[in-house]
This record gives structure tokens, sequence and C-alpha cells, in this order.
């Protein structure tokens, strides 16, 4: 039987496979011809842009994947963004990738677009548009044009971000066409590269099609044109590192705003080796660990202070600092535990005492200003007369009401099992946390692989009977592993990934890393909205 250590670091190898496979962008070709006209890939100008040796954390790098297969894929959906640091400020940054279908939107780039368009209004952060897309992949125009969170959308956040004073740079950097020339004119400055920018509602093409003008691109809509004539953009550079060079100058002169004032201490390493983790988080997701010994591998100087730790022992909560932050942390406990009424409870499910006691501790963080942390790896609530008698449903709402009411930033990680109600109750995507990642180990389902495959195979299997079939064990057994394997498909960490579900699946060891970083982008804002929880049952 593998051990734990060997299981995740087989899952970690997987993991960067993927990754030198996705940061290949549209492909080798595509790199050479972007290098043939003198221009940077997306991933080269984030790196020259931002700070030496300061983290990048990187959001929807397995964005799109495995998907539009039959258009020839769409990596990291065809724009390379995250959070970093330019001038030492922390900013966002989006930067098309032209190698991938020339930058074209698809439907998956124009929500990644706007995942990082509401980090950045959630957290105040000033966003910069490394811009050099073609505009929407035309032959799925329908799935990215018309609807309010399709490409549309972009703009309206343009507007909405400057109204609210958060900066926004665009350096175009290649063609800029259609709707698309709106986002560069919407920011607060525009900077272009000679002979590579352009800016135009319509391309030469159009324009010969419509109108019957014959104009070549530069004259049209290049960086002479628009510096010189139009007065569109506000800079024009020879090269796209002068243009960045620039960029850098307009960050580091902006003003210091207010910040939210979450407590942060001098930052200090756990006592206890984060490559633990590896070993001790199990090689499947069924074995019970002790949730505990994770926290301790995570939290300043290992130290984790529990709240109510002798009640509601299936969540555990509780004060810590990360990398100096305060925060508060509701994990699932996997271990089988004993309550002082003798009684015996699984781990990874939420019982009637663990969902009270977490609403509370909840309220508590919102109460201190204080932001939360989840770990998540649920099976979900308990289930059975005893726990609807004793009102479940009436408790796992309380949590869920908490959570969804909550003001403070939540940032959640999801380690294993994320199923049902409790990926609800555990601040689930649905549930709108600040930042959401997965581990290698992460399953997101309405329920568990076995129980949601026996589920479906008794309807499958009453549906053929229904019409005559005659079903043999061989055939059922047959029918049973083609559910399991379609719905593990469905479960992966990298299916939810694909679909910006969560926004990243990290290596565990950047899991303190990716928490501070969160927490320091929601610092930036400076207003949180009163605490309310509303009507609950109590």
């Amino acid at each position: 039987m593998p051990t734990a250590t060997n299981s995740m670091l087989n899952l970690l190898e997987k993991r960067k496979h993927r990754l030198s496979k996705i940061y290949e962008g549209g492909g080798l070709k595509a790199v050479a011809k972007q290098k043939e006209k003198g221009k940077l890939t997306a991933r080269e100008r984030i790196e020259y842009l931002t700070d030496k040796g300061s983290p990048f954390v990187e959001i929807g790098s397995f964005a799109g994947y495995e998907m539009y297969e039959e258009y020839g894929g769409c990596p990291a959906a065809g724009t390379v963004a995250g959070i970093g640091y330019v001038s030492g400020k922390q900013c966002i940054i989006v930067a098309n990738d032209q190698t991938v279908k020339a930058g074209a939107w698809f439907p998956i780039t124009g929500k990644k677009n706007l995942r990082m368009q509401e980090i950045a209004l959630q957290n105040n952060l000033p966003i910069i548009y490394l811009v050099d897309s073609a505009g929407v992949f035309l032959p799925m125009q329908d799935e990215i044009f018309p609807d309010k969170e399709h490409f549309g959308r972009v703009f309206y956040n343009n507007a909405q971000m400057s109204a609210k004073g958060i900066i926004q740079i665009a350096a175009v950097m290649g063609a800029c066409v259609a709707g698309g020339a709106y986002l560069p004119i919407m920011s607060d400055e525009v900077l272009m590269v000679e002979g590579a920018g352009s800016i135009f509602l319509a391309g030469p093409y159009l324009v010969k099609a419509a109108i019957g003008e014959e104009v070549d691109t530069e004259t049209l809509g290049g960086a002479v044109t628009h510096t010189e004539i139009s007065g569109i953009a506000d800079y024009k550079f020879d090269t796209e590192e002068e243009c960045l060079d620039q960029v850098k100058r307009i960050i580091d002169k902006i003003g210091e705003v207010g910040k939210a004032g979450f407590d942060r201490a001098k930052p200090k390493k756990p006592k206890k080796d984060a490559g633990d983790i590896y070993s001790l988080f199990p090689a499947d997701n069924t074995r019970p660990y002790d949730m505990v010994e994770i926290i301790e591998r995570i939290v300043d100087e290992s130290v984790f202070d529990q709240y109510k730790e002798d009640y509601g022992k299936t969540i555990l909560c509780g004060y810590a600092r990360i990398d100096g932050w305060a925060v508060g942390i509701v994990a699932n406990q996997r271990k089988i535990v004993k309550t002082k009424k003798g009684e015996m409870q699984m781990g990874g499910v939420i019982y009637n005492d663990s969902a009270d006691k977490a609403a509370r501790f909840i309220m508590n963080c919102n109460q201190k200003k204080i932001p939360l942390v989840f770990l998540q790896d649920v099976t979900g609530f308990m289930v059975g007369s005893r726990s609807e008698h004793a009102g479940i449903i009436k408790d796992g709402a309380k949590l869920v009401n908490a959570v969804a009411n909550s003001v403070v930033p939540k940032i959640t990680i999801i380690m294993g099992n994320s199923y049902g109600a409790g990926n609800y109750a555990m601040c689930g995507k649905a549930y709108d946390p600040r930042f959401i990642y997965a581990w290698p180990t992460a399953r997101i389902a309405v329920m568990g692989g076995e129980q949601a495959a026996k589920t479906l195979l008794q309807i499958q299997v009453a549906s053929l009977k229904a019409k005559g079939e005659t079903i043999t064990p061989e055939k059922e057994n047959a029918l049973l592993d083609e559910i399991k394997n379609r719905y593990e498909k469905q479960t992966s960490p990298y299916y939810a990934a694909a679909r910006l579900w969560v926004d990243d699946i990290i290596d565990p060891a950047q899991t303190r890393m990716v928490i501070s970083e969160g927490i320091n982008a929601a610092n930036h804002q400076p207003h949180m909205s009163e605490f309310k929880t509303g009507v609950f049952q109590v």
C-alpha cells in the first residue's frame, strides 16, 4: 500500500507535468512566432513587470483544462493572471496570451477575466491589463457575448471600478479589437507599443467590407494614431520593456489608501515542519487523521488556540496567526471522536453541536474583525432520524447563515472531500470566499463517488428494466464501472479548477503563503459592511 507521502508526491508530480504543458500556452510553434515579432510571451511580460523575489500568486492556471478540445484547447483560458507586486504595491495583473488563438476570448476566458476584476473590486487593488487579444472567439460568440456575466460585463466592471477609485492601467502590446477596445479606454491610463499595439472597433478587413475604405492597421489604430491624432492613448514606446517600465513608474507613485485594519504581528515560522503534511494527510480521502497536526504546520509557531475544544469535536475552531496575520480557523476534524456522553462521532461529518459551535465562532470573528480560514475535508451533515429529531437542518441553517453573512474576508482551502451541503457550510464557492484553493487531493461533489455511483446505477437499471431489457450481473458491473469513471472525473480538482470553481490547485506547502497573500489583499479594503445574521431558527 502506498504511503501518504508517496501518494501526495505522485499527485504533485502530475500537477507539475500538467502545469508545464499549460505554461507552453498555444504551443512551441505559436511561442516561436511571438518571438519572431519581437514580442514577449504573457508569462514573460508578468515576470518582467513584477518585483524580483516577490510572490506571484497565479489565479486560474488550470482554467479551461481539457475544455474546448474540438478547437484545440484553451490553456489557462488564454489569459495569465494573478496577484503580484509592482513597485512594492500589491496589484492584480491580467495578461492575454496571444499564442492561444490570438488571445481570443472563449467563455471560460470571460469568466476568468471577470473573476480577476471581482478580486480587484473586493480588495480595492490596482489592476494592470496587458492587452494582446483578437477579441471574442467567433465560433462560440453566443456563449461569450450577450449575457449578464459575459464579455460586456468586463466594461461594466471597468466603470464600477473607476467610480470606486480603483486604479486601472492598460498596456496595449498587440491587438485590441471591437468591443475589447473599450477596456483600455475605460482604464485610467493607456500605454501602447509602436508597431505592435493597435486599438480599433473594426479592423482593416471589416472597414473595407463595411464602407469600402482601404487602410492599414497602423494608420487605422496604431500607437502614433492614438497618441498624436485621436488622443486615446497616453504614452507610446518602441519596446515592450520600455512600456512595462512606465507601468512600474505609474504604480510607484500611487498614494496609500485606507486599510481594513486586520491585525498583523511579526511573522514567525511554524515550529513543526510544513513538509510533514505530505505524510500526515492520508493517501486516500477515507482514512482518519488529526487535523490539528495539519494546522500546526501552517500557523505561526505551531500555536492554535482552540475554541470550545471539548464541544462539537468534528469541527475545529480556533485562533492563530498565519505569517503574522491574526486568523480564525474553521476546520473539519477527520478523526473518529468520542463525546462526553460516550458517543462516537464519524470524522468529516458535521453534527448538530459542531454546526452550532462553528456558527458562534464565525460570529465572534466578525465581531473582532478577524479574517476566517476554512479548511475543508467534509462529507456532509449527519443524517438519520436521531439527527433530524435533534434539528440538524436548523443547526446547519444557522451555520450557513453565519457563513453567508460574514463580512470579514473568508479564505477556503479544499484539502480533501467537499461533499453536499458540507461544501456550503464550510464556505464553498457559492458562499463568496475571497479566495478559494484546492489541494491535489480535493474532491468536490454532491456526494461521495461510491454512494453516487450506486444511486445512479439503481436509477439506470430500473429504467432499462422498464424498457424490457435483461440486466445480467456482468452488465450491471460494467454500468457501475462506467458511472464511477464518469463521476470520478467530475469530482477531480482539475475539473473544478478548469471551470474556476476554485481559483487554483496548490501544493499543500503553499497553503500558508496563499492565505497570507489573500489577507494582505483583503486588507486594502478600507470599509466593511456591518455584520448582520438576519433571522434564523435558534
